[in-house]
């Protein structure tokens, strides 16, 4: 992440009260439940549904695929905005299914900090640190929250250490559990010298918080059991000892994380964690552009598409592009320049997002995401600016891993199929390689759980039942070098090349052997695992 430089003026007042986040977890740590109770904290929604729960109270918030409601899974990134004692919270909701893994790594090339969320009985677990390394590549600065401390949990100092062994980075201790499982009754708020108590009866209600002074306080004993409290103190006094004190410049650098610790199906621990991001999250950042990066206090307005989300509400067949604002005040009805195109766009119908629900922005700053209905215009990547031709750096693409060939039940609605691809294609759901000899089309995608996504979306959306099948290839390489060079080695191997959805020329693979071969024949060449889609 960039810095700004630490000279530089504050940033204007609406600006610098922005909190732009994403929750990251490996599946079924309880992101999407810590989501919901962000919005009733927030006054967003008046009830959290609950993920588990039965029929209509299952419908969470933050899910609005048909796949995700059934399952009870986030498969795609949600974006949403609230207040929240006095700052804006624009939190992105993301995947924790590894195969959607490419989804959620867009998505935080849009945030300015990260919640990681781990399960306090199973720890760091894969998926975790696969995504903290995303962060860690982007030196995005993470807050911590350890989950489910009403269940059966591992030690505290255990979990710590095994999150700075695992994950190489600082832990700060912002709380601190008072009992585990079914003896869990609240936390010791360490940055505030506060106690925490935890309502088991009603998940709604906040818990209850008492000012004490320190943990010599005689009033500790009012609440908490002699046992628990005796060893409250002890642990405390250790954590104090081994661990580091919370250094807000490290946290800020992406070294340090604070964690702290809760049940968020029973709303404990959240409102102390949303205290910490507005408190300690970071202002909105600069953001890596081609040829000079945009800082969020220049006038002018610019911005870039992270996300394309099709069929939304469909009835309208519409696609939403989300972008994120990098500079400016934005008002609805501003004409911008879609730079890839050099066109001007009227951005007339801009929509602020709470999940599936949707307003009319009639105002947004630096920091915020807006939605951006449209026909098709809109790709990820794009960069929208008042005019300059400036280029948002760093949103990835990545050659799939899994390559399968599609074909429509009914043959012929070969070309509404074409269609559907393309537009799971832009919206970055799906590779979709157009093969120079054989006819049809091959789908690439990173898990096996996106077909079965793709599949249901084609048929809820277009009404066209498809199959997946086989396919020779096992990998697709993007092919760059010298037009010459390429054009003869596309000549010379038209029986793995394919076109993407951009008109780029891929290499398709059945082995490493035919990697390592094309390297050894072709010098001049180079094959590549990810496409960067600045466009």
């Amino acid at each position: 992440m960039l810095d700004r430089a630490s000279n530089s003026s504050p940033l204007p007042p609406e600006i610098a009260r922005r909190r732009t986040f994403a929750i990251i977890s490996h599946p079924d740590a309880g992101k999407t439940t810590l989501t919901e109770k962000f919005l009733l904290y927030g006054g967003a929604i008046q009830m959290a549904g609950q993920v588990r729960a039965k029929g209509e109270a299952r419908r969470t918030r933050s899910d609005f695929m048909q796949m995700e409601k059934d399952r009870g899974i986030s498969v795609s990134a949600s974006a949403m905005s609230f207040d929240f004692d006095g700052h804006r919270f624009n939190l992105v909701d993301t995947p924790g299914h590894s195969d959607f893994s490419e989804d959620t790594y867009r998505t935080l090339t849009a945030v300015d900090a990260a919640i990681m969320v781990i399960d306090g009985a199973k720890g760091v677990e894969s998926q975790t640190q696969k995504l903290f390394e995303v962060c860690r590549m982007r030196d995005l600065p993470i807050l911590t929250f350890c989950n489910k401390m009403d269940r059966e949990s591992r030690e505290t100092f255990e979990i710590i250490d095994e999150i700075q062994e695992n994950l190489a980075i600082d832990v700060t201790p912002a709380s601190w559990p008072i009992g585990v499982g079914r003896d869990f009754i609240g936390s010791y708020d360490i940055l505030n010298d506060r106690l925490e108590l935890m309502e088991r009866g009603d998940r709604n209600k906040r818990a209850e918080s008492i000012k004490i002074k320190g943990l010599d306080d005689p009033k500790l004993a009012e609440h908490v059991p002699a046992h628990l409290l005796e060893q409250l103190r002890e642990e405390v006094e250790m954590a104090r000892e081994l661990l580091p004190t919370f250094d807000r410049q490290a946290f800020l650098d992406g070294t340090m994380t604070p964690i702290w610790f809760g049940s968020a199906i029973n709303s404990f621990g959240v409102k102390d964690l949303m205290d910490g991001i507005a408190k300690f999250g970071p202002e909105p950042q600069p953001q890596s552009a081609s040829p000079r990066h945009v800082s969020p206090d220049e006038t002018t307005v610019a911005g870039f598409v992270f996300k394309v989300q099709a069929n939304m509400d469909p009835k309208h067949r519409d696609r939403v592009a989300f972008v994120r604002l990098a500079s400016g005040h934005f008002k609805r009805g501003m004409k911008l320049t879609h730079v890839r195109s050099k066109k001007p766009m009227a951005i007339s119908n801009p929509v602020l997002f709470l999940a599936s629900d949707r307003e009319l922005a009639e105002e947004a700053w630096a920091g915020d995401i807006i939605g951006i209905p449209n026909h098709g215009q809109l790709r990820i990547g794009d960069t929208l600016t008042e005019g300059e031709a400036i280029k948002v750096t760093g949103i990835p693409s990545f050659a799939p891993e899994l390559l399968q060939n599609v074909r429509a039940g009914d043959p012929m609605k070969a070309k509404h199929l074409e269609k559907a691809l393309m537009q799971f294609a832009e919206e970055g759901a799906a590779k979709v390689f157009k093969p120079m000899l054989a006819s049809g089309f091959i789908v690439g995608v990173v898990g096996q759980l996106q077909f079965e996504v793709l599949a249901s979306r084609i048929e809820l959306e277009y009404g066209l039942p498809v199959r997946f099948e086989p396919s020779q290839f096992t990998s697709a390489r993007w092919v760059t070098g010298p037009k010459d060079k390429v054009d003869a080695f596309v000549n010379a191997n038209k029986g793995h090349m394919a076109a993407d959805n951009d008109g780029d020329m891929v290499y398709l693979t059945r082995l490493q052997w035919d990697i390592d071969r094309i390297e050894r024949d072709y010098p001049d060449l180079k094959l590549s695992a990810t496409k960067e889609m600045m466009v």
